[in-house]
């Protein structure tokens, strides 16, 4: 089992920046990939962003390319999610995801059935 705990969420004003970080226990942190996930209300969960597990690698989604960065600390067994010039249509609530055995390379995976732990979400709330 892998617990995962998301933090850093909050409410920011348009083009301004949040970090998220989620911090991992339980078993080998460097043995997943990570993944960060967000839900609107109303809306289906989507992908946001993944990292290997040596964080060589990384995917984003195109609404999220050049402004949000991944990365992780396997040493602290964190991952984070850099967030800049946010916008409104960025609020939603993140999660961070533990791939699933095999996944943990350089694959794209951007499903959530491609993951086997979650976290319990942060609210992220961009005003304009």
């Amino acid at each position: 089992q892998v617990q995962l705990v998301e933090s850093g969420g909050g409410l920011v004003q348009a083009g301004g920046s949040l970090r998220l970080s989620c911090a991992a226990s339980g078993r080998t942190f460097s043995n997943y990939a990570m993944g960060w996930f967000r839900q609107a209300p109303g809306k289906e969960r989507e992908f946001v962003a993944k990292i290997s597990w040596s964080g060589s690698t990384t995917y984003y989604a195109d609404s999220v390319k050049g402004r949000f960065t991944i990365s992780r600390d396997n040493a602290k067994n964190t991952v984070y999610l850099q967030m800049n010039s946010l916008k409104p249509e960025d609020t939603a609530v993140y999660y961070c995801a533990a791939t699933r055995s095999g996944y943990s390379g350089s694959y794209y995976t951007p499903y959530g059935s491609q993951y086997a732990y979650w976290g319990q979400g942060t609210q992220v709330t961009v005003s304009s």
